[in-house]
């Protein structure tokens, strides 16, 4: 199940709220055991952990070397293959799912 990195962690648990998400309310982590309990989420289909910047470092799911693919090369080197996707892969990611959440929530909307 997907942590996510967020510039506004709070926005985003009220948009997976919204959508009936159960998030920091002491829901059962089942796979994401290691995420704050108030940044955790329970939804139908899984789990999500969100996290703010300040808490990017405790994330379990990104290891060093994902980190080094987001700093920008030293003066010289060529950037490492795959690079220009990093900051870019998180905001699709984070995007598509708040894009799945919103559409559960036009779906499961009464007379629709």
């Amino acid at each position: 199940m997907p942590e996510q990195l967020t510039k506004h962690p709070q926005v985003t648990l009220q948009v997976l709220r919204s959508t009936g998400a159960t998030c920091g309310q002491g829901a059962a982590q089942e796979i994401l055991t290691q995420c704050p309990a108030e940044r955790f989420c329970k939804l139908p289909g899984g789990e999500v952990c969100v996290y703010g910047l300040p808490e990017a470092a405790q994330m379990t799911q990104i290891t060093a070397a994902d980190w080094r693919l987001l700093m920008p090369p030293a003066a010289g080197a060529a950037a490492p293959p795959g690079a220009d996707l990093g900051l870019g892969g998180l905001g699709l990611l984070a995007g598509l799912l708040i894009g799945w959440a919103a559409s559960r929530r036009r779906s499961a909307r009464p007379g629709r």
